[in-house]
């Protein structure tokens, strides 16, 4: 190999080396941000059921028993 190639060579390593490093670094993005929303998603199923079950308490407690003739 000549000189030109071997640097050419060189710089080529060198840029998938930091390719491979950029691509690591935004899996552990993707793989934080997915358990973000998994989270996210089950606070959001709570605050759901919790919210409906308010309302069904409330809208009971409201109705009232018609009057027995």
């Amino acid at each position: 190999m000549n000189e030109e190639s071997s640097e050419r060579f060189a710089r080529l390593e060198s840029h998938m080396a930091h390719l491979e490093h950029q691509v690591e670094q935004l899996n552990e993005v993707v793989v934080e941000q997915a358990k973000t929303i998994d989270r996210l998603v089950k606070q959001v199923q709570l605050q759901a059921r919790a919210m409906e079950t308010a309302e069904l308490e409330r809208a009971k407690a409201n109705s009232q028993k018609p009057p027995h003739y």
